[in-house]
């Protein structure tokens, strides 16, 4: 799902065979396999070591790869995420379209003081404590400096009071040798944030991606405070997105650069790239947007995607082209819908096969109805609004689409069949988990009938 395991060794056993031989360990707790037959190998990867800062002993952290054990050795396993985005990358490659994909993903998170929660048969609540917001009853009497409803976009100090929390997460990831293009305090009063990372390699970033989570809530635990990148923790404030800008490049030349033939000067293969993402874009959100939550977030009023559609500088578009990108190597556009319940391989992987679905089948976007929208979505009329097709509404709708569009997902066989169905099976799962219990807003609404 795209949480991080931990095992820890003392630096007396450490040796090359640990980087050969990896270490044993019970893959039915991950979900990779059956209790009867569960036996897996964890190889850690030299290359993506660092200095892991949240252990009071010095500490040397890995990411790894993930092998079964089979009759002629070990096999590297299917569906592990990071093999998963390994493969559609050589595909990539294969098919000669490309040699990297390039990638800008951006980090919305919130950071509380505080939050409970609580799910009994009998009791179901949630509360969060944040003394930022003009409206929280925990705010420090006297000071006046409060953040209003929706106003936190580039607050400035004393108003925002996590810049330097902020700096202390950047100076750590740059330590770590991530390059963060800026970051800043996002719409949401209650404390919403922002870190956006240059545009770099899909695998390197994806790695980063993990460890940029894994930073932002440890220092966040570290000062006292918890973090989320849950997409809607709050009703009625900025949800969290994680936008990513994308590109496609051959021998350190971007081929996403045009003329001015289509919009923004990009070439016909970013064009069918864009169109692949945006026919796929309904069954794409079964494995980007993969929670219940996710679909509290996209909803009109918050500059999310409820429509498919692209547009050049609009954020109520599934696809954003920016306008400030001119430059040739700068030429890109962004898939606004994905957020960070996601496992980070498996979006960007799920991400590269649609585009190029969209280039091997020469995808339109322009003939296929997707626009150019000029108009802010919300405001259009129903006759404009009935020319558009909607994105699923709910966790539900989206795996009713992965289910029936995704053969451009099995490519290469980067996603099996069975990566699929278990997946598919676990979110209905958790649709369940959240679907059966009574919700506070049904007492409001019901009790009294």
């Amino acid at each position: 799902m795209g949480r991080w395991r931990h095992l820890t060794i003392p630096v007396s056993r450490l040796s090359e065979s640990v980087f050969n031989s990896g270490f044993g360990f019970d893959a039915s707790n991950y979900g990779y396999a059956k209790v009867e037959d569960s036996d897996m190998v964890y190889v850690p990867d030299l290359q993506s070591a660092f200095p892991d800062p949240f252990f009071k002993e010095k500490t040397l952290s890995f990411m790894g790869r993930i092998y079964e054990i089979k009759p002629e050795g070990l096999k590297p396993f299917e569906h592990d995420p990071r093999f998963i985005l390994k493969k559609a990358l050589k595909l990539m490659q294969d098919m000669e379209i490309g040699d990297q994909f390039m990638i800008g993903p951006e980090f919305e998170f919130y950071v509380f003081d505080g939050i409970q929660y609580q799910n009994q048969p009998n009791a179901g609540y949630y509360e969060i404590f944040g003394r930022q917001a003009g409206w929280s009853q925990s705010n420090e009497a006297g000071l006046g400096y409060t953040v209003q409803h929706k106003g936190g976009y580039h607050v400035d100090v004393p108003g925002d009071t996590y810049g330097d929390l902020r700096n202390e997460m950047v100076m750590a990831l740059e330590n770590n040798g991530l390059a963060v293009k800026y970051h800043h305090h996002e719409v949401g009063a209650i404390g919403q944030q922002e870190i956006e990372i240059e545009m770099g390699d899909a695998a390197a970033l994806a790695d980063y991606s993990m460890l940029i989570k894994y930073f932002v809530k440890n220092i966040a635990y570290r000062s006292g405070k918890t973090s989320t990148f849950m997409p809607k923790p709050l009703h009625g404030e900025a949800g969290n997105g994680f936008h990513v800008h994308m590109q496609i490049f051959k021998k350190g030349s971007s081929l996403f650069a045009g003329d001015d033939k289509n919009l923004a000067g990009l070439s016909d293969l970013a064009m069918h790239f864009m169109g692949g993402i945006l026919k796929h874009s309904p069954s794409l959100l079964g494995l980007v947007s993969p929670s219940t939550n996710s679909y509290k977030r996209l909803v009109k009023g918050y500059e999310a995607p409820v429509l498919i559609c692209f547009a050049e500088s609009n954020r109520t578009a599934v696809v954003r082209i920016p306008r400030y990108a001119r430059e040739p190597h700068e030429r890109r556009f962004e898939f606004r819908p994905s957020d960070a319940t996601a496992n980070p391989y498996l979006t960007y992987a799920a991400l590269l096969l649609a585009g190029i679905d969209g280039v091997v089948n020469k995808i339109d976007p322009v003939a296929e109805g997707y626009g150019p929208l000029t108009k802010n979505i919300y405001n259009l009329s129903a006759e404009e609004r009935s020319k558009l097709k909607s994105l699923p509404s709910s966790l539900k709708e989206a795996l009713e689409e992965l289910k029936k569009d995704n053969e451009y997902l099995q490519q290469g066989n980067v996603f099996d069949q069975a990566f699929l169905k278990n997946w598919i099976a676990t979110k209905f799962n958790e649709i369940d988990k959240v679907e059966h219990y009574p919700h506070p807003r049904e007492f409001e609404i019901y009790y009294d009938l």
